[in-house]
């Protein structure tokens, strides 16, 4: 008898054809997932225990709306999302959002370079600046890999599994309260939180996120064919950026509000178990807070990178040599201001927010209005329910601008 194999046998299985086709959107969950949105969960778990879960959830719905339609739109076109807005307004505009959003990535870099380090310093006990230097280094050195896609696709599986195995285990530890957890889920707004809802949303639902994702999908070549491996593989990574960032927040709720421990950083889950469990436990959760950090602090360079690159009409493919360049050097700034000033300097996190103002209310409406046009999008324009949920985002992302505009000019 032959001992050939047959034919079946090499047939992947279904979970291999599943996360063969997770990449883009676990790509994009990471990036969104970094220490400052960790610190922002955790402290509105701190706070407000499990009263606020439903804005998690809410936020969810609303990326999962935007990252959806970047999807399609990627499948629907061979060229990119800024290709297309140049193509459908002109230059100007395709300049104003693809500088726009190299900007909004680039002023939370810093952050991640921090988060990376600090993570690192804490499980050896040794300086941060070094990590800071020698993670950048290591996001800098992905970039002269044959495929850098595969590479950053396989390393964020990797990251968001250590994140889901850390804080699932932190999770367990803190035995939250079941009934707690389903009332979270019942819109209120206790006193005092609207501030903190409000970045809440801004920071999980990220349209700048959702708008790389086209050109994930196209990087990874999904095309119309595969219109059913796009869409279920896009809501997959956005779940899964929930189901974490719900886990951060029942941890927050069930082990510091209890104890009336205030969050300054992303760590301090960590800090408060230890007493508790053991000097194992603040490992376990530092552990996925640097999946987080380095796993976002490489995702937005990759998107900082791409749009900076493609305004200056430098590539948009991540394997052209402009837009490396352009990833190393949004690298390179993160680390030497983390190593500068040792925390996001307030400057930068007020100019962050006045860029936000003016670019995420016009790219939600870009991307609306591309995803509706007949001529570029074919039968995979937007259909008439996911119109009206992303009419909410887009009026949501004004009230978040004028929300900063306030906060900005007026306070």
């Amino acid at each position: 008898m032959s001992n050939e194999p047959r034919l079946s046998d090499n047939k992947p299985s279904s979970l291999a054809k599943w996360l063969g086709t997770l990449g883009p959107s676990l790509i994009t969950a990471a990036l969104v997932l970094g220490p400052g949105s960790i610190t922002l969960t955790s402290k509105l778990g701190s706070l407000y225990g499990y009263d606020l879960l439903w804005v998690l959830v809410l936020s969810i719905c609303f990326m999962l709306v935007f990252t959806e339609m970047s999807a399609r739109i990627g499948m629907a076109t061979r060229h990119s999302l800024l290709s297309v807005i140049r193509n459908k307004w002109g230059k100007f505009a395709s300049f104003i959002i693809g500088i726009g959003a190299f900007l909004v990535t680039s002023s939370f870099q810093a952050g991640n370079s921090i988060g990376s380090g600090l993570a690192i310093a804490d499980l050896t006990q040794t300086p941060t600046p070094l990590w800071v230097i020698i993670t950048a280094l290591l996001g800098m050195s992905l970039l002269f890999t044959k495929n850098f896609y595969k590479i950053l696709e396989k390393m964020m599986l990797i990251m968001v599994a250590l994140m889901i195995v850390s804080f699932l285990l932190t999770l367990i530890m803190v035995k939250p309260s079941i009934g707690g957890i389903v009332s979270g889920l019942v819109p209120t707004v206790p006193q005092g939180s609207i501030l903190l809802i409000i970045g809440l949303v801004a920071t999980t639902f990220s349209i700048v996120g959702a708008f790389y994702q086209s050109y994930l999908v196209q990087e990874k070549g999904l095309t119309q064919d595969r219109l059913k491996d796009g869409v279920k593989e896009s809501f997959t990574g956005i779940i899964i950026l929930g189901v974490i960032s719900s886990m951060i927040m029942i941890s927050a709720a069930a082990i510091l509000m209890p104890q009336g421990i205030q969050v300054n950083t992303a760590g301090d889950i960590g800090k408060a178990l230890e007493p508790v469990f053991g000097s194992w436990a603040n490992a376990v959760f530092i552990i996925g807070l640097f999946g987080a950090s380095f796993s976002s602090l490489t995702g937005n360079a990759t998107i900082g990178g791409v749009m900076l690159a493609e305004s200056l009409g430098l590539g948009s493919k991540l394997s052209d040599k402009g837009v490396r360049i352009c990833i190393m050097i949004v690298m390179a700034v993160g680390a030497l201001v983390a190593l500068l000033f040792g925390q996001v300097p307030l400057e930068m996190i007020v100019f962050a927010q006045a860029v936000t103002v003016i670019v995420v209310p016009i790219i939600g409406a870009a991307m609306f209005s591309v995803a509706n046009d007949s001529k570029i999008m074919g039968e995979l324009k937007n259909t008439a329910f996911k119109n009206v949920v992303a009419i909410i985002g887009i009026l949501v992302l004004l009230v978040l601008a004028v929300n900063n505009v306030r906060n900005i000019f007026f306070t």
